[in-house]
């Protein structure tokens, strides 16, 4: 029986209740396990209780032997690499973009000045204000269904939440726009899942390996190489966004790129520095330092240690 770490929210068991299937599917007992963490347990904001804090608890039950693998939502996991766990699968992403849950059915521009916007992302926070529409943002906390209803009960005009989390629960109808990275850069590696075991558990990382999306390791691995290139951290306002896309030579032949768009903004929205780059997919970390750099260039490293 493979035996899988989750936090007990909706959304974390239905995220590994995919896993499970999957696994079921393809012929390998497994059941879920939940595990309690920091995060479930505190109101505070994300930026204060430290980044990791949904992790550590189910890492910790995989060193410990209380579970064989956990599945986590792989924009909460550091940057830094515990040499104890390896991801052995990424698998296929959900859309990656933001979405704006609003009363009344309103879209961004139509909120009127001075309505009240929550969310628990600095990244979110800053990338509104840099907006200029004259938003009230106000910290955000709890799982999605409380998020909805702070919408719903009036205490709030709008929130602002991954739209994979609300695909995932079945709640895309609470969508009333999903925002384009033109407006909103997601956050690195929003949207995708990621399937971790120990680093001697050849067998069960062998298994794994068979959930895993190409595509979606490279996009991802693009964009946490950026964001630890830029030592920020997942509480700090940096937005990344990869895509492998499909290009033509000029002899016709259809070959595969990656793109990659990130930003860092200003925690008070006054700035936002934006940079791009293409690369081959198999070069990913080499697109992610290129484009890490080139926002160095342009400024960030001001901007984050502003934040800190």
């Amino acid at each position: 029986m493979i035996r899988i770490g989750t936090r007990g929210s909706l959304l974390a068991t239905t995220q590994a209740g995919v896993i499970r299937d999957a696994l079921i599917a393809a012929g390998h007992a497994a059941e879920l396990v939940i595990i309690s963490t920091a995060g479930d347990r505190s109101s505070a904001p994300i930026a204060e209780i430290g980044v990791g804090v949904f992790t550590a608890a189910l890492r910790e039950a995989i060193a410990a032997g209380e579970v064989d693998m956990a599945v986590h939502s792989y924009k909460d996991l550091p940057t830094a690499q515990d040499p104890r766990f390896v991801i052995a699968a990424i698998p296929p992403r959900e859309d990656a973009r933001d979405a704006l849950v609003a009363r009344d059915g309103l879209v961004l521009g139509e909120l009127p000045t001075g309505s009240v916007i929550g969310t628990s992302s600095p990244r979110r926070a800053a990338q509104l204000r840099a907006l200029g529409l004259g938003l009230e943002i106000r910290p955000l906390r709890g799982n999605l269904d409380t998020r909805l209803n702070r919408v719903s009960s009036g205490d709030l005009d709008a929130i602002v939440v991954a739209r994979a989390g609300l695909a995932r629960i079945g709640r895309l109808d609470a969508v009333t726009e999903t925002l384009e990275p033109v407006q909103m850069l997601p956050a690195p590696a929003q949207g995708a899942l990621a399937v971790e075991c120990r680093a001697g558990d050849i067998d069960l990382a062998k298994v794994l390996s068979e959930l895993d999306h190409t595509d979606t390791r490279v996009a991802v691995t693009a964009e946490r190489t950026l964001l630890a290139e830029l030592e920020a951290g997942c509480s700090a306002p940096v937005g990344a966004i990869a895509e492998v896309v499909e290009s033509i030579d000029e002899d016709g032949h259809v070959f595969d790129e990656l793109s990659l768009r990130g930003c860092v903004a200003a925690v008070d929205g006054s700035d936002v520095i934006r940079a791009s780059g293409i690369g081959t997919p198999g070069r990913a970390d080499e697109l992610g330092l290129s484009v890490a750099r080139e926002l160095f260039e342009l400024g960030a490293r001001e901007i984050i240690a502003d934040t800190r």
